[in-house]
Parts: C-alpha cells; structure tokens; sequence
C-alpha cells in the first residue's frame, strides 16, 4: 500500500504525464530552444516542471524543491527535498520517440526514501519506497535480473558525442565492454534505463555525467528491486557525484571491473 507521500507523488507525476501525452501528440507545433550542445528544452519540459512543483508545493508546501528545469526552492522543513526531472527524454520525446518519463524522487536528511518514474505513452508507473519495495503499476513487485554472468548480460549506457573528456573516456569504456556482453542498448532516459534495471529488463546500466534528477529516483528502484549500484571507484552510489553502475551483485561486479579499468 502507497504512503500518503508517495500518492502525492503519484499524483503529480501523472498529472504531468497526462500534459505531456497532450503535448507529444502535437510535437511538430512545440516551440523548441536550445539550451545547450545536444539539450534541447521544449515548452512542454517547463510546463511540466511547473505542474510537478505547484502539486507538490500544494502537498507540502515547506519541502524543498529541486527541479532540472532551474525551479529551486529552499524550504522551511529542513529535512525534505523534492527532486524533479519533469520529461526526462527530451531529445526522444521531441523526435517523437515514446521513450520518456516523468521523474520524482524525495529525500530525506540527505538519503532518498521515495520515487516515481512514469512513462504516460507506455502507461508504465514506477513506484519505490525505502523499505517497501519497487512496482510497476501496483501491481508487479519489480526484482532486478538474476543473470550471473556479463557475457549473458544486456547493458544499457549514455553515449554523449560533444568530444568532452568525459564523452571520450566513455567511447573508451564503451569498447571493453562491447565484446564483453551480449547487447548494449542506449535509450535516451536514464530514469528509464534504471527502472527497466530494476524490472530486469536490463542487467546492468553505466553511465557519468548526471544530475541528481537523472539519477535519484531510478537509484531507490534498484536497490528496492535488490541491485547494487556504486560509483567508479566502486563506493555506494551517490546522486551527486553523477557516476553510477548499476546491477545485480554479479552483473555490477563485473561491469565495474572493466570500466575501472579504463583511463
């Protein structure tokens, strides 16, 4: 059974969605502009934050917010923070490809202790508590796949191409890890890609370069759902250091052995 949190999360995660199936139906007539090399934020990304924070803020209005799309507010309370990606898939979700989520996670005295991550076109809702375990619409109890060995593995990954080191190191890892594993997949969501980890469509998941709102709510699904994640030196995974391997014991294991290997 929900929290009353987490059915306020809910809520605001699916009143967002249900804006942005609108909107991704009339995706040719978005007004599109460009905030940075290969980020793109549309009219629809605003308005959803917007809906995210004013039914959020409506809830528990002394919370902090922290929203990918600039909205951040220091809240009263002192302990709890809301931290948003409002369509995490923007590039997808402009090119018309259904493969985009709504994401929220809360945390509490600095540990994330709920989470929703919903995909409106797919009607996939997410859902994580500290404790609790993760579901897929209610009503499937998520576990992470129990495959042992990488070479029977599908990793998903982000590749980014703007020729930073980062972008270059991870082409890098992206070759020791290609022959390694049975199929590497690339879906433009990493709330996404962690949530299907944790539903065990995926085996195991790597990427740097994220935000907090990339990583905190699909991090409480794994670890609900019985995964592991750390970052790539191999400490427990933290939303702010924006590193993270994700999988079973096995499958992170391994998967962290080669990328740690990688200079």
């Amino acid at each position: 059974m929900r929290s009353a949190l987490l059915n306020i999360m809910v809520q605001a995660a699916t009143k967002a969605g249900r804006n942005l199936a609108k909107d991704f139906g009339e995706v040719e007539n978005l007004q599109v502009s460009v905030k940075g090399p290969a980020d793109f934020v549309s009219n629809a990304d605003r308005r959803a934050e917007q809906i995210v924070f004013e039914e959020l803020q409506k809830a528990r209005p002394t919370y902090s917010f922290l929203g990918e799309e600039g909205t951040e507010v220091k809240g009263s309370d002192g302990q709890h923070r809301w931290i948003v990606d409002p369509l995490d898939g923007t590039t997808n979700f402009l090119h018309g490809i259904p493969m985009f989520a709504c994401a929220i996670a809360l945390e509490r005295n600095e540990e994330i202790v709920a989470s929703v991550i919903y995909n409106p076109i797919m009607d996939e809702l997410f859902t994580a508590e500290k404790g609790g375990g993760a579901w897929l619409n209610d009503r499937k109890r998520l576990r992470v796949a129990a495959r042992k060995h990488l070479a029977d593995a599908v990793i998903v990954t982000g590749i980014n191409s703007q020729g930073r080191a980062l972008d270059v190191l991870q082409l890098k890892q992206l070759t020791q890890v290609v022959p390694a594993v049975a199929g590497i997949r690339r879906t433009g969501s990493a709330s996404t890609d962690l949530a299907w980890l944790a539903a065990g469509r995926f085996d195991g998941y790597w990427e740097a370069g994220l935000k907090p709102w990339d990583v905190a709510p699909g991090m409480l699904m794994v670890r609900e759902a019985g995964g592991t994640t750390s970052d790539y030196a191999g400490t427990t995974g933290s939303v702010w250091n924006g590193q993270v391997i994700s999988g079973n014991e096995n499958i992170q294991g391994q998967l962290l052995k080669i990328v740690k290997a990688v200079k």
